[in-house]
């Protein structure tokens, strides 16, 4: 039986071009990301292709994350916010789809990959930044010494603030993908033990009982995972990109 490491391996399917002696492959990672992204795009147009006035059980579903991802940037980020919405909705989908997919059989969770999740919070790390800079100037590093702090402690705030900013990406990646490494990890272990003592026989059958049940009840907590990760990503964003547009508050 394979290891409980080894549904993490990322395998090429083809080589799509060869540099300076280094194989470019597309790999199944990229495969299921493909997947993901096809799969959330069909779904979001046939749900809302009819635009009924009473909405089919699709479209309900689509509103309803539509006004859930609204709801949360508007919370956290304002108003203003809004007009990052394509990509906050975007990232939600995206990651929710991501994990949910990651539950089935042989599938592969692009979002156990801490280069995925790294990439993502990249670009909202970037996009704080440079639209920060872009819409406040100067007044964005504000940012770093928050109102109402004494300019006598700038000296020992600004330098923690400053790093805290920096590993923002680190937090916002690591969080998303060690809960998906992890619960994946335990759940193929005490998967591996249910077919193990199962093999065994009668007396064998008998002892599987319990980490089938414990495979059971930790299905379900990756399910809920799965949506709770997708939130927490999406509400932290929301979080940084009210600091773009209301530095030092």
């Amino acid at each position: 039986m394979a290891g409980p490491i080894e549904q993490f391996e990322i395998k090429p399917i083809f080589t799509v071009f060869e540099f300076a002696g280094q194989e470019i492959a597309f790999t199944n990672s990229a495969a299921h990301m493909v997947g993901v992204a096809v799969f959330g795009g069909l779904f979001l147009l046939v749900s809302t292709s009819a635009r009924a006035l009473v909405p089919t059980r699709l479209q309900s579903i689509t509103e309803l994350i539509h006004e859930f991802v609204s709801k949360t940037l508007r919370e956290n980020a304002g108003e203003g916010g809004m007009k990052f919405f394509p990509l906050v909705f975007s990232l939600f989908v995206f990651i929710l789809i991501a994990n949910l997919a990651g539950m089935f059989p042989y599938a592969f969770t692009v979002t156990s990959h801490i280069i995925v999740t790294f990439s993502f919070a990249m670009i909202v790390f970037g996009t704080v930044t440079l639209y920060g800079i872009w819409k406040n100037g100067l007044g964005f590093f504000r940012l770093f010494l928050p109102s109402g702090v004494p300019l006598a402690l700038a000296p020992i705030i600004v330098p923690i603030e400053i790093v805290s900013y920096i590993s923002r990406p680190i937090s916002h990646s690591v969080r998303l993908f060690a809960v998906m490494l992890a619960g994946h990890i335990t759940l193929k272990v005490f998967a591996g033990f249910v077919v193990s003592l199962g093999s065994m026989g009668t007396l064998g059958i008998f002892a599987a009982v319990l980490p089938l049940a414990m495979t059971v009840a930790l299905t379900a907590l990756e399910l809920l995972m799965a949506v709770i990760q997708a939130y927490i990503f999406t509400m932290l964003t929301c979080m940084y990109l009210n600091d773009a547009l209301h530095p030092g508050h």
